[in-house]
């Protein structure tokens, strides 16, 4: 048979015997169904659109695409196919069927990615990320995420050709780095245990939950690292944040979503975290070292621990009560620290480390026993009940306006370790917010709880886990700031709540006031009994 090609393009009937697929075709996967469809037609019609192959050998072509055609025709026995015959080099030929597979809307998102790759990497012609856009008919954006697709990690890679994940879950979790990609991967998705059985049902959670953790748990904010984010010096392998590509305002074709400029590199931030203390401790020998985190520091360490200094805030007090605080206060011990491990590292607060001073701590004001001394125990006593009321209304919105983020097993692993470290008053009292009660003395409060705990759904363990959390910190650090920062991260309107306890605080008063009255005046109107005779 003469295989010869005599013109630049003709078209010839070829049998399937001389034909192979080319080892750069973008498209990996094929339905199965779908190739029994058009096999089907071809019987009944044969094939409408011829394929595209080039000479390969004397005696053999290679097909630049219609693969998909070529199996059909398989399935369906046929003798030839219809072909279009064209001298192509290699550049020209995966050129030709990179653009051709990509326009079609049955490719995966996988393969669209190496083919976009694949166009890029091409010596000659040489495309740009806006050349294969206009190619394709995409936008930049469009064709910058598909390309970052072929970073993802192998085992994201076979979750998403698997569809336990979708697009816009593989999109985000391709911004990450390689070895943040399998945790992210686990936050697609929680585990139901409604249906009781012994093996919980996984849940595909929606693409905005993952931005969700990712934010929370990946992204760093840029504007809030206590480093110059210009020093190159700082930790010279890892250069300036203001050239490093895994910062999300370098490429606002992948991060055009995120609004604040990020790190997506933790361990990078925090060792020029750590640069940051050590350089500026190098400076300033003399520079008082404080931790945030709780628990004993190790035995010779430079830094305080939270109980052997007192935070000055920065903050002007907002209220006559807050002025009177001690942490609102400066005083002559007053002196500059850095926070050398824990929560806000690499910060610089102000602070006093002097156990005597008279201003922190002040020593215990001797009880008079007088009326207006009592008037302004009991007045104080009324605001702290209003206080403590408002922060438990406060605290329940919160909890209630958590959403489901982590699995069950997570949230009860979390739980019920957080728990066990309440005291017996607090774990009574978040027992009574969640109606348990003990029915006789000998219950045990703790057993009561986690026993609710094991039957709690997803969305009440969320809700304890914030809850139980708020309660540790206000135990350590300033409560209503506490709850005031947890009001502002849930949305939960903290004026409306203390209006609405002021008055109902108001509205009891008045009662009492109201029976006391009525009280009084029935006793008044009652006849007094009458005098005996004296005996004659």
């Amino acid at each position: 048979m003469n295989t010869a090609v005599n013109n630049a393009t003709e078209y010839r009937n070829l049998p399937l015997a001389l034909l192979t697929e080319s080892k750069t075709n973008p498209r990996r996967t094929f339905e199965d169904d779908s190739l029994k469809e058009l096999a089907e037609s071809i019987r009944t019609q044969g094939i409408l659109s011829p394929l595209l192959v080039r000479p390969l050998t004397e005696q053999g072509f290679e097909i630049v695409f219609g693969a998909r055609r070529y199996r059909a025709a398989q399935m369906a026995e046929a003798a030839t196919v219809p072909v279009r015959i064209k001298n192509l080099t290699d550049a020209e030929a995966l050129e030709a069927q990179l653009i051709e597979n990509l326009q079609r809307r049955d490719v995966h998102p996988m393969e669209e990615a190496n083919g976009f790759r694949a166009l890029l990497n091409l010596e000659e012609p040489k495309y740009s990320v806006e050349q294969i856009a206009a190619r394709t008919g995409k936008s930049p954006a469009y064709v910058a995420g598909r390309l970052k697709l072929t970073e993802l990690a192998p085992v994201v890679v076979e979750a998403f050709y698997r569809e336990d994940i979708g697009v816009g879950h593989a999109l985000l979790l391709a911004k990450l780095q390689s070895d943040q990609q399998e945790q992210a991967l686990g936050a697609c998705f929680k585990e139901d245990w409604s249906n009781g059985g012994q093996k919980a049902k996984r849940i595909l959670l929606p693409v905005r939950s993952l931005q969700f953790w990712i934010e929370s748990n990946i992204l760093l904010i840029l504007k809030l690292a206590p480093f110059d984010k210009r020093d190159a010096q700082l930790v010279p392998a890892a250069g300036s944040c203001v050239d490093c590509p895994k910062r999300t305002g370098h490429n606002k074709l992948l991060f055009a979503d995120v609004r604040q400029d990020a790190c997506t590199d933790p361990s990078c931030y925090h060792a020029k975290v750590d640069a940051h203390v050590a350089k500026t401790v190098a400076a300033k020998p003399k520079l008082v070292q404080i931790s945030t985190a709780y628990g004993q520091q190790q035995e010779g360490s430079a830094t305080l621990p939270r109980n052997k200094y007192t935070e000055i805030r920065p903050e002007k007090p907002s209220t006559k009560e807050e002025a009177t605080r001690p942490e609102f206060k400066m005083c002559k011990y007053t002196t500059e620290a850095i926070v050398s491990d824990g929560i806000d590292k690499g910060e610089l607060r102000k602070v006093c480390t002097e156990p005597t001073c008279p201003v922190h701590h002040p020593k215990k004001q001797s009880s008079a026993d007088d009326v207006k001394w009592k008037a302004e125990q009991e007045k104080q006593r009324k605001e702290a009940a209003i206080a403590n009321t408002t922060g438990i209304r406060i605290l329940a919105a919160i909890t209630a306006a958590v959403p489901v983020r982590l699995m069950k097993r997570d949230l009860l692993f979390v739980v019920e370790r957080l728990a066990s470290l309440l005291d017996e008053n607090r774990l009574a009292a978040v027992a009574r917010q969640h109606g348990i009660k003990k029915a006789k003395d000998s219950d045990s409060i703790g057993k009561l709880f986690a026993a609710y705990l094991r039957r709690a759904e997803e969305s009440a363990l969320g809700g304890l886990l914030v809850e139980i959390t708020i309660l540790h910190a206000a135990t350590r650090q300033n409560a209503a700031q506490i709850l005031r920062d947890a009001a502002s991260a849930y949305k939960v309107d903290v004026d409306a709540i203390g209006l609405k306890v002021k008055q109902e605080f108001a509205a009891k008063e008045k009662a009492r006031l109201t029976a006391k009255s009525t009280t009084k005046a029935v006793a008044k109107a009652q006849p007094k009994p009458a005098k005996k005779a004296k005996a004659a």
